[in-house]
């Protein structure tokens, strides 16, 4: 044990403090997400996440320049399309919005990471993840092979990640093989491997205009309540069904999920901070209550301290600026 003198001797000035931190964030591990809307001169703003818009086409390259200026080398695109249907046909339509947005920014980003959403919620007219019978039941190995036919359309686009969210069974496996049998066999799969039903994730539907019609989502997303032990069978089996990278999403109210996925797995963890918990900050930031960007940088430390390797937040580019004034 450190008498308590030596354990204050770390603490005696800033750059002392800097030199024994175990937690450090950097802007590389930082992945922005960007919603793409279809149509012409769109910059609408989403009411529920201040500071977050969505961006038709030609206004898409002006945000990802943002990101990259600050020293940011990840983007995940999520599609916004003008029509939606029972089946999600937007989600795997060559001309989808994911897929033109992945070769705009491909072409004037080449060294870019470009991770694609992959999931049928945003495009079907219900807002359910999979296909749904009149009975209102969600189809598993149905909708299966519509998330592969989106995932190869993407990858065709010039995606280096595909991020399959819709938690059905066997996705993972079932995206892999399709990516290898066209030839993509070098493009990754970033699986939501620990997604929970949660109530952080209304601000998302507000952007994404992806909330459900009727029901929800706990038959097919995790029990905020379930056992560690049942995060870690779902997280194993993407694992063995191929997934590169391995996302915990909510990630301020999961770090305990986050920290045993780290102890038991190889593969990259990533801090999905997801949309609720941002507009709380934001929303308390507004109010005067908190100071945002120590707030901020308190949550991005605590999720590299819990493990993660990459986060996933809103909050990217303000990060990433405050990492530079620093």
């Amino acid at each position: 044990m450190f008498p308590q003198t030596r354990m204050r001797r770390f603490r005696r000035n800033e750059n002392i403090r800097k030199l024994v931190r175990e937690s450090r964030v950097h802007a590389e591990q930082l992945i922005y997400p960007i919603f793409v809307v279809e149509g012409e001169d769109q910059i609408n703003p989403i009411n529920s996440m201040p500071g977050i818009y969505q961006y038709s086409l030609d206004h898409l390259l002006e945000e990802v320049e943002r990101a990259v200026s600050v020293g940011i080398n990840s983007i995940i695109l999520f599609g916004v399309p003008a029509e939606k249907d029972a089946v999600g046909s937007g989600a795997y339509a060559e001309q989808g919005i994911v897929q033109e947005a992945i070769r705009e920014v491909r072409a004037a980003y080449p060294d870019l990471v470009i991770i694609a959403d992959c999931c049928l919620c945003e495009y079907t007219d219900h807002g359910h993840c999979g296909i749904v019978t009149a009975e209102g039941e969600i189809l598993n190995d149905a909708t299966l092979n519509l998330l592969t036919k989106t995932a190869v359309s993407q990858a065709a686009a010039g995606a280096d990640i595909i991020a399959p969210s819709d938690m059905m069974d066997g996705r993972v496996g079932a995206i892999r093989n399709a990516l290898d049998e066209a030839g993509y066999t070098q493009v990754a799969v970033m699986a939501y491997s620990a997604k929970y039903a949660s109530a952080f994730y209304g601000p998302f539907r507000d952007a994404a205009g992806s909330a459900p019609q009727f029901g929800d989502r706990k038959t097919y997303q995790m029990d905020p309540a379930c056992s560690v032990r049942q995060a870690m069978a779902e997280t194993e089996l993407d694992v063995e069904e191929g997934a590169d990278y391995i996302i915990v999403k909510p990630a301020l109210a999961y770090m305990d999920i986050m920290t045993r996925t780290r102890e038991a797995f190889y593969q990259p963890i990533v801090a999905y901070n997801v949309s609720g918990e941002y507009a709380m900050v934001k929303a308390a930031a507004a109010n005067g209550w908190i100071d945002e960007k120590r707030i901020v940088m308190e949550i991005m430390t605590g999720f590299v301290r819990a493990g993660a390797d990459m986060i996933l937040t809103y909050h990217a580019i303000d990060v990433a600026k405050w990492l530079q004034e620093n």
